[in-house]
C-alpha cells in the first residue's frame, strides 16, 4: 500500500510546507471508458493484442481506430501515459499486415522518442507470426552511411525527425522512390512541440513532402497527436493543410492526484526575495524518497538537475544507487539502464530536465515535483501526467520561483487549472522561411508555372520563382523552373531558426573544439555576446568570443550559478499599422515595425531569487530588425491624470539655472577625469552625474549641490544609471508585460523584444510601450496580444497589485536598482487605468 496519503497528512499539518502551499487541489479518480477490440482488425494483432495483455480498447483507441479506418486525418489530444501510441500503431499495422507493399513515416521531435517507439514496434513484432511482421527502422543523423540503403529498401515502417526528412530525406527522394510511392500513414507525435519558428518550417517541410508523395502518385494519411493545448485542430491544419477529425476525450483510468502550487516563503520582504525554490524542491523530494514514494523531480537546466541529484544523494539515508540524474549528454545505453530501473521500480527517483518530459516509457510515477514554472500550462500538465499509475494515489506539486510569470500563477490558480489558455501559433507563410523551403523544393522538383505551393497560391509562388530566376538560382523552360545553382539548398536552412545566416557555436569539450549546434545571426548579439550565459540541451556555457565576421562564437562549460539578461538601446520605427483600436487608458495597435537595436552590456541574475548581482559592458554593432510588433500608446488625458496624483515620472528633468555652471565647476573639480576608471576627457565632455538621484529631492538647489555630484566617462555613467536609479511606471509596466505574455503565447520569453520610450516617435512623440517578435516578419504572436490585449492589462495588475514587495522586485515591475527607487506604486497607479475598465465590463457581464 502506497505511504504517500500518511506523508500528504503530515505535509498539510506541518506550518513550513502546508503554510506555502497556497493551492492544493485533489483531482478525482477516473474510471477507465472502455470498447471492445474492433471485430475488422487483422486477426494475428487481435491475438497480439491478447498475447501483450490487452483485453478491451480504451475508448479513445476505438475511437482513433475508426477514424482512421474511414481515411480520415487525425489528432488525438489525450493525457500523460494514456496510449496515444496505439491510436496509430493499430491502423498503421493492420494496413501494412494487409497489403506487403504499403508504407508508413513515424516523426519524432528527439531521437529519444524514435528509439521508444522503435522497441515497442519490435515488441510488436515478437509477437506476430513472421508472416505479418513489419520491418522497422530508425533513419536519422545516428544511421551508419553503410546501413541506409537497406533502411530504404527494407523497412516499411521509417522512425525519423523532421530535421533528417529536412535535410537527409527529400533531396535524395529518388532513392526512396519505391517507399514514397506505398506511403500509406504519415504519424506526427508530439505535435504540440511543432510551434513558432521549428512548427513554422515544420510546417513547409511537410508541404515538400506532400508535394514528393503526390509526384510518385500517393496521397498518405495523417495521424497526429498533442498534449492538451487551445487549438489542436487549427494547428494540425496549419500543419498538414488537411481536414483533420479531433479525439480528446480520454478514456484512460487515473487515480486521485493531489496537485500542490507551493510558493517558496518570503526571505526579504522590502526586496520581495524568495527562499531558493531549488532548495524547496530538493526539501520535498527529500521526504518522498523517506516515505519511499517514486519520485522524479524536473529541473530546468542541466545544472540546476546535477545540483539537485547531488543534494539528494547526499541527503540523510538516502541510497545513491537508487537516485539517478536523466538528461541530454547521456549516453544511450545510460538512458535505456535508467528507463528500465524506474519501470521496475528498482530506481526511487529521478532527477531530470525535459528529457523526460514527452512520451518516454518511464511507467507510472509516485509524485512529480516541478522546480519552478516550466514555461507553459501544457508543459507543466505533460510533466505533472508522468506521476499516477492506474487507479493509484499520486502527487504533483509544481514549486513557483520569484519570477513574475511564476508568481503570477502562484496567485492565480484558478487560471491555471482551468481551460488553457495557450495557442501554439506558427506561421508557414513567413516570407523568409517561405522562401527558404521554396528553393528546396524546386531543388526536389520542378516547378510547374501555375503550381501551388501547399496551399500557397500560384501566383505568389511565380513571384518567388521569378526572383530565383533572376538571381540565377533557377532557369525557366518550357513554363518549368530548374534549379542551376551549386549544392543543395537544405544545407542552408535550420529548422531551428528563421534567418538564412547563422552562427555557428563551438564549444571546449573534452579538449577540442567541437560544434554543438548554430543560432540565427540576427538572435546572436543577445543570445551569444561575449560573457553571456548560454543554454544548450540544459546545459551551461559562457561566451569567451563572438566572432561576427567567421560567423562563430566560442563558448566554455561553467557552474556559475546566474544566467545573463542583455542590455539594449533600441529605437522603434512603424513602418505599417495593420490595425488600430481604442482600448481603456490608451490605443492598442500591431503592425510591421522597424527594430534598431544595439547590445551595451548585460545584467547577471542569480538563478531561482532573480537577484541581480551586476552588469556588464559589451561593444556590438546595432542590428535591424524587420519584424511584427503589438504596442499602447497612452494619450495626455491618462498621463496628466497621473500627474496630478503625483504618479507619473516620465517628464523629462528640468535641472534647473543653476545646472551648466555646476556641470563646469564639477569637472573641473575633477580635473576633467572619470572618477571611476580614470579615463581623461578627449575631445567629448565627460558625464555628470547625480549620486542621488535627482527626482529624489524637492527642488534643483540641494539635488545640484556639489558633494551630490561627481564626473564619469559615459560608460561608467551607464553603470551608475543601472545601479543608482529611479525606475518609471512605463518601465515597471514594460517590465510586466514583457515577462507576462508568454503565459498567453506559449513560446519563450526570448522570443519577443521590449521597448518603452516616454516620448515614442513611433506614437507621434506619446509615451508608448511595444512588444516586438524577435523573428524576421514574425510569427503572429503580435496579433494574438493585440486580441488579448485587456485580458493582459487585467492579469498585470492583479499581478502588481497583490505581490508582496514593497516598492518592486524581481516578481513584479522589477527592482529599482542598489540603490534606486522602484515603480511599483507608478506602475500599480497606470496598470489601474489601463485595466480598471476590464473590471468594470466583467462585473457586468
Amino acid at each position: 500500500m502506497s505511504s504517500l496519503p500518511s506523508l500528504l497528512s503530515r505535509w498539510r499539518s506541518e506550518p513550513t510546507i502546508g503554510g506555502n502551499v497556497v493551492e492544493w487541489r485533489t483531482l478525482p479518480a477516473r474510471e477507465a471508458q472502455l470498447a471492445e477490440i474492433p471485430e475488422a482488425l487483422h486477426p494475428e494483432l487481435q491475438r497480439a493484442l491478447g498475447q501483450r495483455g490487452y483485453t478491451q480498447l480504451y475508448s479513445h483507441q476505438a475511437q482513433a481506430w475508426e477514424a482512421a479506418k474511414a481515411g480520415e486525418n487525425l489528432v488525438v489530444v489525450t493525457g500523460t501515459a494514456s496510449g496515444k501510441t496505439l491510436c496509430y500503431n493499430l491502423p498503421v499495422l493492420d494496413r501494412l499486415s494487409r497489403d506487403p507493399q504499403a508504407r508508413a513515416l513515424y516523426l519524432f521531435p528527439t531521437k529519444a522518442l524514435s528509439q521508444d517507439q522503435k522497441d515497442e514496434l519490435t515488441q510488436w513484432n515478437d509477437a506476430l507470426p513472421a508472416s505479418v511482421q513489419v520491418p522497422v527502422a530508425t533513419y536519422d543523423g545516428d544511421t551508419p552511411s553503410a546501413a541506409r540503403p537497406k533502411v530504404r529498401r527494407e523497412a516499411r515502417i521509417i522512425i525519423s525527425n523532421p530535421d533528417m526528412l529536412h535535410m537527409g530525406v527529400l533531396p535524395y527522394h529518388a532513392k526512396w522512390a519505391e517507399y514514397f510511392a506505398n506511403l500509406q500513414y504519415i504519424v506526427i507525435d508530439e505535435m504540440h512541440t511543432y510551434r513558432g519558428v521549428f512548427g513554422s518550417h515544420v510546417a513547409n517541410v511537410l508541404r515538400r513532402l506532400k508535394r514528393i508523395t503526390r509526384f510518385y502518385g500517393a496521397n498518405p494519411q495523417f495521424i497526429l497527436t498533442s498534449a492538451t493545448i487551445a487549438n489542436p485542430i487549427e494547428l494540425a491544419k496549419w500543419l498538414t493543410e488537411e481536414k483533420v477529425t479531433l479525439i480528446d476525450e480520454d478514456g484512460a483510468p487515473s487515480g486521485p492526484k493531489h496537485f500542490l502550487i507551493y510558493n517558496p516563503p518570503i526571505v526579504d520582504e522590502q526586496l520581495g526575495i524568495r527562499h531558493s525554490v531549488l532548495q524547496e524542491s530538493v526539501r520535498l523530494a527529500e521526504d518522498l524518497l523517506a516515505y519511499d514514494v517514486q519520485t522524479i523531480l524536473f529541473g530546468k537546466a542541466r545544472r540546476t538537475v546535477e545540483v539537485m541529484l547531488n543534494y539528494l544523494r547526499e541527503s540523510p539515508g538516502a541510497n545513491p544507487k537508487k537516485i539517478r540524474g536523466y538528461r541530454g549528454g547521456y549516453m544511450p545505453r545510460h538512458r535505456r539502464e535508467i528507463e528500465a530501473g524506474l519501470r521496475s521500480g528498482e530506481v526511487r527517483a529521478v532527477v531530470a530536465t525535459t528529457a523526460l518530459e514527452l512520451g518516454i516509457d518511464i511507467g507510472g510515477m509516485d509524485a512529480a515535483v516541478l522546480a519552478g514554472y516550466p514555461g507553459s500550462i501544457a508543459a507543466t500538465w505533460q510533466q505533472a501526467g508522468r506521476a499516477g499509475r492506474a487507479t493509484d494515489t499520486s502527487l504533483a506539486a509544481l514549486l513557483t520561483s520569484a519570477n513574475p510569470l511564476d508568481q503570477f500563477l502562484a496567485r492565480h490558480p484558478d487560471y491555471f487549472f482551468g481551460r488553457s489558455p495557450e495557442q501554439a501559433l506558427v506561421n508557414p507563410d513567413n516570407l523568409l522561411i517561405l522562401l527558404g523551403h521554396i528553393r528546396c523544393a524546386a531543388f526536389e522538383l520542378p516547378f510547374q508555372k501555375g503550381e501551388q505551393f501547399g496551399e500557397v497560391e500560384a501566383d505568389q509562388v511565380l513571384e518567388f520563382l521569378q526572383l530565383l530566376q533572376e538571381a540565377e538560382v533557377l532557369h525557366e523552360s518550357n513554363d518549368k523552373y530548374f534549379w542551376m545553382a551549386e549544392g543543395y539548398p537544405a544545407q542552408e536552412i535550420s529548422l531551428r531558426s528563421a534567418s538564412t545566416d547563422s552562427v555557428v557555436l563551438h564549444a571546449w569539450l573534452e579538449d577540442a573544439w567541437r560544434v554543438i549546434g548554430e543560432i540565427d545571426s540576427s538572435s546572436a548579439h543577445w543570445m551569444v555576446h561575449p560573457q553571456a550565459i548560454y543554454l544548450h540541451e540544459a546545459r551551461t556555457y559562457i561566451v569567451e568570443d563572438l566572432d561576427l565576421l567567421e560567423n562563430v562564437a566560442r563558448l566554455r562549460p561553467t557552474e556559475l550559478d546566474y544566467y545573463t539578461e542583455p542590455k539594449s538601446d533600441s529605437t522603434v520605427a512603424v513602418i505599417e499599422e495593420t490595425e488600430t483600436e481604442p482600448a481603456t487608458g490608451a490605443q492598442k495597435s500591431y503592425g510591421e515595425l522597424s527594430i534598431t537595436n544595439q547590445i551595451t552590456g548585460y545584467h547577471k541574475i542569480q538563478w531561482y531569487t532573480h537577484e541581480r548581482l551586476g552588469v556588464g559592458e559589451v561593444d556590438l554593432p546595432p542590428t535591424e530588425l524587420q519584424t511584427s510588433g503589438y504596442w499602447l500608446t497612452l494619450p495626455e488625458e491618462t498621463i496628466e491624470a497621473l500627474r496630478e496624483q503625483g504618479l507619473w515620472s516620465n517628464d523629462p528633468n528640468n535641472y534647473g539655472p543653476n545646472w551648466n555652471a555646476q556641470k563646469k565647476l564639477v569637472r573641473e573639480r575633477d580635473k576633467h577625469s572619470c572618477q571611476h576608471c580614470g579615463t581623461p576627457e578627449d575631445g567629448r565632455a565627460h558625464d555628470v552625474h547625480h549620486k542621488i538621484p535627482f527626482r529624489a529631492f524637492d527642488g534643483y538647489e540641494e539635488a545640484n549641490r556639489l558633494e551630490n555630484l561627481i564626473t564619469l566617462c559615459p560608460n561608467c555613467h551607464r553603470r551608475a544609471e543601472s545601479v543608482v536609479r529611479m525606475r518609471s511606471g512605463l518601465s515597471g509596466l514594460a517590465y510586466t508585460l514583457s515577462h507576462l505574455a508568454p503565459l498567453f503565447l506559449m513560446c519563450d520569453s526570448r522570443d519577443l523584444g521590449v521597448h518603452a520610450d516616454p516620448q515614442a516617435q513611433f506614437a507621434e512623440g506619446q509615451p508608448a510601450v511595444a512588444l516586438y517578435e524577435n523573428i524576421p516578419a514574425g510569427l503572429g504572436f503580435s496579433q494574438r496580444l493585440f486580441e488579448l490585449h485587456d485580458e493582459l492589462m487585467l492579469r498585470a495588475y492583479e499581478l502588481v497589485a497583490e505581490c508582496e514587495c514593497t516598492d518592486g522586485c524581481p516578481s513584479c515591475v522589477g527592482p529599482g536598482g542598489e540603490l534606486g527607487v522602484g515603480s511599483k506604486k507608478e506602475t500599480l497607479a497606470l496598470l489601474k487605468s489601463l485595466a480598471v475598465g476590464v473590471e468594470a465590463e466583467r462585473e457586468g457581464d
